[in-house]
């Protein structure tokens, strides 16, 4: 099956998840990392769209019927492999040498959420899908990796409120926020408006490098010191 796939529109790449459900195992952290390679080595390029194929959801998240059945099985080695794969998606988004716009077209749960805030510019429908962070209720603690980057797309007051309830939120509220860009009526409204936004951008790869890489060196030197004992001890449930 393929996970995910990579299009072009004039200068814009468009990478789309194609499952039902696009939930993070370690195939679909494989897939990510190969796609962002193809993406940067066409020069064309001087954008990214994240979408999904799919009606329903963005993306759910952490693939919890991989992740419990190999925690149960003390598969310690592929789990922790998963995590770091993960953290370097996240990294790799962070520092990613053009605009990174996640078109949210459905649901976005838990490590799907923290995906799209990883990103540099957001964009959500308003008819369908809610954003949110179910960990509290899942057992599953932020890594301190994560927690750094989401508070630099998400307020502090509202993050502590969604972090500490799980509370679904909805496009609504993250225009209000500031979290997103834009909430667009439906799905045809929101790639367009993305696409639009996204097409606005013809600068060069060294400065946008530049600029990520001075801007988040405070998250990506928490991503490689503190997440990595904790994923190396696998402390990711509680």
């Amino acid at each position: 099956m393929t996970l995910m796939n990579v299009s072009t529109q004039g200068s814009v790449a468009i990478l789309t998840m194609t499952t039902a459900e696009n939930r993070h195992n370690p195939a679909f952290a494989e897939a990510f990392l190969n796609c962002l390679d193809e993406i940067e080595r066409n020069p064309e390029h001087k954008a990214l769209v994240i979408t999904s194929s799919s009606e329903k959801s963005w993306s759910l998240g952490i693939d919890t019927d991989w992740l419990m059945p190999a925690l149960k099985a003390q598969k310690f080695a592929e789990v922790s492999g998963f995590m770091h794969s993960m953290d370097a998606v996240f990294k790799r988004l962070l520092l990613f040498p053009m605009p990174v716009i996640a078109a949210i077209n459905g649901h976005a749960f838990g490590n799907g959420a923290i995906l799209s805030c990883a990103c540099d510019f957001r964009f959500m429908q308003s008819d369908r899908g809610f954003f949110c962070f179910p960990e509290v209720d899942l057992s599953i603690p932020f890594l301190p990796g994560m927690l750094a980057f989401i508070k630099k797309a998400i307020p502090d007051y509202r993050f502590n409120e969604m972090m500490l309830t799980g509370r679904r939120v909805t496009a609504g509220e993250l225009a209000t926020d500031h979290v997103i860009e834009q909430a667009c009526p439906n799905s045809e409204a929101l790639f367009n408006t993305a696409l639009e936004f996204a097409s606005q951008f013809d600068k060069k790869r060294a400065i946008f490098a530049e600029h990520k890489k001075r801007l988040h060196k405070h998250i990506i030197d928490t991503i490689d010191i503190e997440n990595k004992p904790i994923i190396d001890a696998v402390q990711l449930v509680v």
